[in-house]
């Protein structure tokens, strides 16, 4: 009898169960995020979730990108994932502690207006640093084939989050600190599971452990460096294209405004999960086709096919998810222009930057997973500059408004995410492939203007985006294409 066949990674079957499992995931954060703005002071909550931003972008570069270098690299020699995972390790326990002490003696909580208690800022130092070592065993599952059970290891994780929150609740809990534990908890959780599986899953380790089958990046700590570098880079600038509009609000409107701006991201939060399990799915995909144009391609538009069958239901289905339930789950306050502008009608704004994002990811993945790690963290430095120079003009020096500097921070946030789809065609090298589907492009440019355009006016331009759901079709055979 033949032993069975070893699951290797699949980019459409892996992004089917990480797109479904982050979905999941979001949709319990939602409903966790309702029960936050209940039961705290709208203060209190953006005290929370600015904290906790804060502190997940200042540590996000103990990762050292060695987790990407391990997803990147790990195929070549699934039996050394483990042996991977506890080295990645080793180096990062040595990167966290001057992190910690640069955040104890600078306080950057200040910076944002954040007047928090002591113990919420050390809970939500903790929660970043556990998400921190979490992302090497996931990044291992996700090299063995087992996509499925990092996906399971995230709804866990915000599922015991979730029911931590349900239980304060109950209780009649006010106190941010204590919902920040239960962050914590599942956060915790949620990394134990995933290195449990890690090492339970992958094959037998050898005896002696050849660093050189993951390539010349591991033969060494001065290689392994230097070839993470890149990524690491890029890791501790990547937060801050996300949430840096929110930053700005917060700092020039105060938390508050920070909490409604948070509010009006969370659905757009939501639907960034998709493209970033597109890439994690992806990036395995394209590094072992690195050598394989024809591979590289194929899996390149079969990526593309995917985000252009995504892009409507993202549209509509965001736009649905604000509109009719948003008023349903959240407080008054942040919905009627209490503190400025309606969390519904900023969030609105917000979706033609998920949908750029979208249709960037495969482009910049194959950036990612390229011979040039640093041109990547060039695209990403640029992206950041965008983004600063873009929130600076609108939001720092825009409208005092509180309404106005919202919308301010949605519309940078939107035209940063165009110039990260600018800057991945380029810098990809891949533009003769968009030119290729110069006619695809003009249809999804069209559509999704037309959909954004009538869903701010309230009026039937949306109408003349609905031929978009035309890709549906070549989407769902770009993932049975690549199903195992």
């Amino acid at each position: 009898m033949s032993a069975a066949k070893p699951r290797t990674p699949s980019s459409g079957r892996d992004a089917s169960w990480l797109v479904g499992a982050d979905l999941l995931a979001v949709v319990l954060a939602f409903i966790g995020q309702i029960m936050l703005t209940h039961a705290l002071l709208a203060e209190h909550y953006g005290w929370m979730v600015l904290a906790i931003d804060l502190y997940a972008s200042l540590f996000l570069v103990i990762d050292l990108g060695l987790p990407t270098l391990l997803a990147r690299d790990g195929t070549r020699a699934p039996s050394l994932v483990p042996a991977a995972v506890w080295r990645t390790y080793r180096w990062q326990a040595m990167a966290a502690l001057p992190f910690v002490l640069l955040a104890v003696l600078v306080r950057p909580e200040s910076w944002l207006n954040i007047d928090a208690p002591l113990n919420l800022l050390v809970l939500a130092a903790l929660i970043a640093l556990v998400h921190v070592a979490s992302y090497a065993p996931r990044s291992g599952l996700r090299v063995l084939g087992e996509a499925r059970l990092e996906a399971l290891t995230k709804v866990v994780e915000r599922g015991l989050t979730v029911c931590g929150y349900g239980v304060l609740v109950w209780m009649g809990s006010t106190s941010v600190s204590a919902f920040t534990m239960a962050f914590l908890f599942g956060a915790v959780a949620g990394w134990a599971l995933a290195l449990f599986w890690v090492l339970r899953t992958a094959p037998p380790a050898p005896k002696t452990v050849d660093w050189a089958r993951f390539g010349s990046s591991w033969t060494s700590p001065r290689t392994l460096m230097m070839s993470a570098l890149p990524f690491a880079i890029t890791l501790g600038i990547l937060p801050y294209v996300i949430r840096i509009e929110k930053f700005m609000v917060a700092a020039s409107g105060g938390a508050t405004l920070g909490a409604v701006f948070h509010v009006a991201q969370l659905a757009w939060l939501a639907g960034l999960v998709v493209p970033a399990a597109i890439r994690s799915a992806l990036l395995p995909v394209l590094g072992r086709a690195r050598t394989n144009p024809l591979e590289h391609q194929r899996e390149l538009n079969q990526a593309t096919d995917l985000c252009f069958g995504l892009l409507p239901y993202g549209l509509f289905g965001g736009y649905a998810i604000m509109t009719f339930f948003a008023p349903l789950a959240f407080p008054e306050a942040y919905l009627d222009g209490t503190h400025g502008a309606s969390a519904v009608d900023v969030f609105t704004v917000l979706l033609a930057g998920w949908g750029l994002t979208l249709l960037a990811t495969p482009t910049y993945t194959s950036l990612m997973a390229g011979q040039h790690p640093w041109r990547f963290t060039l695209f990403i430095l640029l992206v950041l500059l965008a983004a600063m120079a873009l929130g600076f003009m609108l939001v720092l020096e825009g409208p005092d408004d509180a309404g106005q500097k919202l919308y301010a921070g949605a519309v940078a946030s939107s035209l940063s995410a165009g110039v990260l789809l600018l800057l991945s065609w380029w810098m990809s090298g891949e533009l003769d492939v968009v030119r290729h589907r110069r006619d695809e492009w003009m249809l999804v440019f069209l559509g999704g203007s037309f959909i954004i355009v009538g869903l701010v006016s309230q009026t039937l331009w949306w109408t003349l985006g609905l031929p978009l759901f035309l890709f549906t079709k070549q989407g769902w055979k770009a993932v049975r294409s690549t199903l195992d």
